[in-house]
């Protein structure tokens, strides 16, 4: 019997890196570990640093877990297969909600025997959730992006309040009492999957019943694509060439990024996530993030100085596609300036995410 640990959670919330640290945590505990990647397009800058630091790991791409359910199915089993593993942790694309009845009850229903899953966890980005309660309480109108994470967090069986080491004390207490008020079937926890702060209580939430398993969410499919549409989703790859005899690949990522950071602040434009990895051309790697506008970059890992490299960003932003490509394309340029490098593009590909249409959505039993 295996267990399946499903996390859900709006972009840049940092479910890749809860992921990682609560493999590893189980990982120590003796549990065998596999974990599974998820987006709507491919070439994901997450899955590159997650295999520094898992042996055992899968992705669903093109989709989210919804549509790709028997997508899903399958990572689960040729993990479960070729590794012998006995928990599969999963994170679901940050602009996915539903899962309850589109991911956890049909996976209950129809592989029950075979497989425990957990409480559906929402992982939650505090300064991100208290942006949004601001504007509600402005008596703005609630936006789609709003409807969204509202959803997500509606759904949870545990509200995970990750990063509260960037908040203050009392902010955080509040934060997490306004949670357990508004949502009493939740279970909310706070901790920092950085530094590890407070990670058992995320643990020890995976091991109780779920309490709101029998939630039926009010969605309109409508609205929930409206949602995605907002955000545009590039991928795009560049090979880069030092002009000396060496290039530093984390400045290269890191002004990349501050330049991103600074014209979608000019233009208003929402960051769900951007995110580099540069794999030098020796195989270290540099990995930087970024999830607000105007915000510098957070650095997940550093390079060394090499001759040459190649990059894959992943950039989720609130506007057209053909604005981002070209907001990425001078982003680049001023990278390779900055840092004497000669890049060499691929055709970005960008795009909006299609209407969600489930393989499956399922009443609770007894509804």
């Amino acid at each position: 019997m295996i267990t399946f640990i499903p996390l859900t959670g709006f972009l840049g919330a940092g479910k890749t890196t809860t992921m990682t640290a609560a493999a590893l945590a189980l990982q120590e505990q003796g549990r065998k570990v596999a974990v599974i990647t998820n987006d709507q397009g491919v070439e994901l800058v997450d899955t590159k640093l997650v295999r520094s630091k898992l042996d055992s790991v899968a992705e669903v791409t093109g989709g989210c877990f919804c549509c790709k359910f028997e997508d899903l199915v399958e990572a689960i089993v040729a993990l479960v297969a070729s590794d012998s593993v006995d928990t599969v942790i999963a994170e679901a694309v940050g602009s996915c909600t539903d899962l309850q009845a589109t991911v956890v009850r049909p996976l209950r229903q129809y592989y029950g025997d075979d497989m425990v899953v957990a409480p559906l966890t929402t992982v939650v980005d505090p300064l991100r959730h208290l942006a949004f309660a601001r504007a509600a309480e402005r008596g703005e109108p609630e936006s789609d992006l709003s409807y969204l994470f509202r959803q997500q967090v509606t759904e949870a069986d545990v509200i995970a309040v990750n990063k509260l080491d960037t908040i203050k004390p009392d902010r955080a207490e509040e934060l997490l009492a306004s949670l357990r008020t508004n949502n009493p079937k939740a279970t909310v926890v706070g901790y920092s999957a950085t530094t590890g702060a407070h990670l058992d209580t995320l643990l020890d939430a995976w091991q109780a019943p779920a309490t709101n398993e029998d939630v039926v969410l009010d969605i309109d499919y409508d609205r929930y694509a409206a949602a995605e549409a907002q955000l545009a989703w590039m991928n795009q790859e560049l090979d880069l060439t030092a002009v000396g005899e060496g290039f530093d690949a984390t400045a290269w990522a890191r002004t990349v990024l501050q330049e991103l950071s600074v014209w979608a602040a000019e233009h208003d434009a929402v960051i769900g996530h951007a995110k580099i990895t540069v794999e030098t051309a020796d195989g270290d790697f540099a990995k930087l993030s970024l999830t607000e506008s105007g915000a510098q970059p957070t650095l997940d890992r550093a390079a060394a100085d090499a001759p040459a490299g190649r990059a894959v960003v992943n950039a989720r932003v609130a506007c057209e596609p053909a604005a981002l490509d070209a907001a990425v394309t001078e982003a680049v340029k001023a990278a390779d300036l900055a840092t004497a490098v000669t890049s060499s593009a691929t055709t970005p590909v960008s795009f909006k995410p299609s209407y969600p249409r489930p393989v499956h959505r399922l009443a609770p039993a007894g509804a």
